[in-house]
């Protein structure tokens, strides 16, 4: 319906294509344009060598391995110490004490998660030389779950600065 000048309510045809995405059907005549990503301000993109990207892509599967190891329960949470900041260190072993208590074991003791997890993939970006951030795809059995880190370069080695599960 819609409403004239003089207050007049005259119907509205309804089309056959209400409810539908009104796509041109017709063939391009021309190719798309480029398609340009605006970056985010700030954002820059750090050259970083092959051997070196792979060193701390390598590391961070390893880190990522041993915590859902720790949260799990198959490993003390002290073996990330010399690599965790204290808040992701106190993070960890705040999440294995939870899960140890709702599963009724202690934490760290070994072999408790039924189905093993296992570090899928991991992809960095590199902020800096000495910062890092990853996301890690993390598979249990036929379920996913998704790791984000970041690491960065504190006296020659790597520190996880934050770690979170989701």
């Amino acid at each position: 319906m819609t409403i004239d000048a003089e207050g007049d309510r005259t119907p509205v045809p309804v089309a056959t294509t209400q409810g539908t995405l009104a796509l041109a059907l017709l063939p391009r005549s021309e190719p798309p344009g480029p398609v340009t990503r605006p970056r985010p301000r700030g954002a820059t993109v750090v050259p970083i060598e092959r051997r070196l990207r792979h060193s701390i892509e390598e590391w961070t599967r390893r880190y990522a391995q041993a915590s859902v190891e720790i949260v799990g329960g198959d490993r003390p949470v002290s073996q990330l110490l010399r690599w965790s900041s204290p808040e992701v260190y106190a993070d960890l072993h705040r999440r294995a004490l939870l899960v140890a208590r709702a599963g009724g074991h202690q934490p760290g003791l070994g072999r408790v998660q039924q189905v093993r997890p296992v570090v899928h993939s991991v992809h960095t970006c590199f902020i800096t030389h000495d910062v890092v951030e990853a996301g890690v795809h993390v598979r249990y059995g036929a379920r996913s779950r998704a790791l984000a880190a970041r690491f960065e370069r504190v006296d020659q080695r790597w520190i996880c600065t934050a770690l979170d599960f989701s």
